[in-house]
């Protein structure tokens, strides 16, 4: 398994991948925001990163983040927007493996910590999260860096 940063090669991937994920928030969004989000993603001066967890040279699951100011802190956090593992991948450390490569992504950008949202009935996330994160009164999950 590696993690590594999308490429403008992994698109066709990615997409069939996003579609998996918006279908499993039973949401749709129009083919434009799909790639306005791709092209943020590909652009090396956009603060929208994507990670891609590569089995066997196969895309099966993203991660993305974005980095920003705050009023808290004098440095950026880092939110991770999305995350998605393909279904045959889940159960196999995929998605922790993608969030604690995030974990040191943002330590490299000095950034103060990694923070997130879900649903509360995401359950199997949940277990994940609720091992690597602080969850906070806010449904949030936080990793101090």
């Amino acid at each position: 398994m590696q993690i590594l940063p999308l490429t403008a090669q992994d698109k066709t991937n990615w997409q069939a991948l996003w579609q998996g994920y918006l279908e499993f928030y039973q949401t749709d969004l129009p083919q434009a925001t799909t790639e306005n989000t791709w092209q943020k993603i590909i652009d090396e001066t956009s603060p929208i990163f994507g990670f891609g967890a590569f089995l066997d040279d196969k895309l099966i699951g993203f991660v993305h983040v974005v980095l920003h100011p705050n009023t808290w802190n004098t440095t950026d956090c880092c939110y991770l927007e999305d995350l998605f593992v393909k279904e045959n991948g889940r159960g196999k450390g995929v998605g922790r493996m993608l969030i604690k490569y995030v974990y040191q992504f943002a330590k490299d950008k000095n950034c103060n910590r990694v923070y997130w949202v879900t649903q509360e009935g995401n359950v199997s996330a949940r277990r994940l999260y609720d091992h690597i994160a602080k969850k906070t009164d806010f449904v949030q999950y936080r990793h101090a860096l």
